[in-house]
């Protein structure tokens, strides 16, 4: 058993992937300055080595760290591995609330496991939804559990908030707090980080991510497809594409890029050096979630490759567009980027619907207070 300190509350952090480390790291280091706070960090290392690299750069060591990652893992293997893990670290360290970030499995498995105990749990960046359980799969599901279990909502916008009100949540339970990204965006970008490759001066760079198990197949293929033509058509043009570690991912783009002279195909980024990228970025083609909020903030335009979105505020405000996995149309839009001055100025204006940089004020104030 784990002895809680007179007049303190015991707060419990479970972070098991990359962007979980990224966004939930402010809120890390503001509790960690609380006087009121005994902390725990649980690392379920559904990410290893992209997860431990964020630690680092952020000054994070684990309290306990659950190591579950295992190659080719199954979603409900990893499920039922990660609530059981989590289960006995509530045991033992009997915290007072649960605080986790996003939609993947170790959200999903810390939620359940909070619950089973009779635990208050917060779910930071919550009350995001494309309507559609299928996309992106499996996160829109993780979510949507997550918030029937969860205690305290903290929304990054008010549409977030519209979200979990039209699911009957009660209005008391949510508060708006802005996105911790773009805490964590802005603490990395005042210490200047280096560029991790070497871009031409005169290039302009589009730095590219895939990912989505939804893109697999013949999607990703239509998407490198577009990645070729632009290209070829613009020899202004440089390709920065950090290639993630999945074999359903890495063999396509390899096969379909690796040949091309200004397709630049890297190990994925530590999260300085993708900060990096961003900031010499042209523009960003991209179907992960995180990047649509980090790159408006930067003022740099996003083409969501994705047929739907849970973060429809930046398509509001006109600083990204969704293209999908249309290789017409992602051509169509990247050259108008690249062709349009004026278009392109209009979509690179610096908006940033996510955010001022204090979420994680407010969701420590807002933990403090329960």
């Amino acid at each position: 058993m784990s002895r809680r300190k007179k007049g303190r509350k015991k707060v419990l952090c479970v972070i098991g992937t990359r962007p979980e480390a990224i966004k939930l790291a402010p809120v890390v280091l503001a509790l960690r300055e609380q006087s009121w706070c005994d902390l725990c960090v649980v690392a379920t290392a559904q990410h290893r080595e992209m997860l431990d690299d964020v630690l680092r750069f952020f000054g994070i060591a684990p309290d306990r760290d659950l190591d579950l990652m295992r190659e080719n893992q199954g979603l409900s293997e990893f499920a039922a591995r990660a609530l059981a893990a989590l289960d006995a670290v509530l045991v033992a360290v009997e915290p007072d609330v649960v605080v986790a970030q996003g939609d993947t499995t170790t959200v999903l498995a810390a939620a359940i496991a909070a619950f089973y105990r009779r635990l208050p749990f917060c779910h930071v960046e919550a009350g995001l939804r494309t309507h559609d359980l299928h996309q992106p799969f499996p996160e829109e599901f993780n979510r949507v559990v997550t918030s029937r279990v969860t205690r305290l909502h903290f929304a990054p916008t008010e549409r977030s908030k519209t979200n979990l009100l039209q699911e009957a949540v009660p209005e008391q339970h949510i508060l708006v707090t802005g996105n911790t990204v773009i805490d964590a965006l802005y603490w990395a970008v005042e210490r200047r980080p280096p560029l991790p490759v070497e871009i031409g001066a005169d290039k302009r760079l589009i730095l590219a991510t895939v990912h989505r198990r939804e893109n697999f197949g013949a999607p990703l293929r239509r998407i490198t497809a577009a990645v070729r033509h632009i290209v070829e058509a613009d020899p202004s043009v440089e390709v920065l594409l950090p290639v993630h570690p999945n074999p359903n991912v890495r063999e396509v783009v390899r096969r379909d890029l690796g040949r091309l002279d200004r397709v630049r195909l890297v190990p994925p980024l530590n999260y300085e050096g993708f900060v990096a990228a961003l900031m010499r970025s042209h523009f960003v083609l991209t179907d992960s979630g995180g990047v649509q909020e980090e790159a408006p903030a930067l003022g740099k335009p996003v083409l969501v490759m994705r047929a739907v979105t849970e973060r429809p505020e930046a398509l509001d405000a006109g600083v990204a567009r969704l293209v999908g996995t249309d290789s017409e149309l992602i051509v169509a839009e990247a050259q108008r980027l690249l062709a349009d001055p004026e278009w392109y100025r209009r979509m690179a204006r610096g908006a940033s619907p996510y955010g001022d940089g204090h979420a994680a004020e407010r969701i420590v104030a807002a933990i403090a207070a329960m």
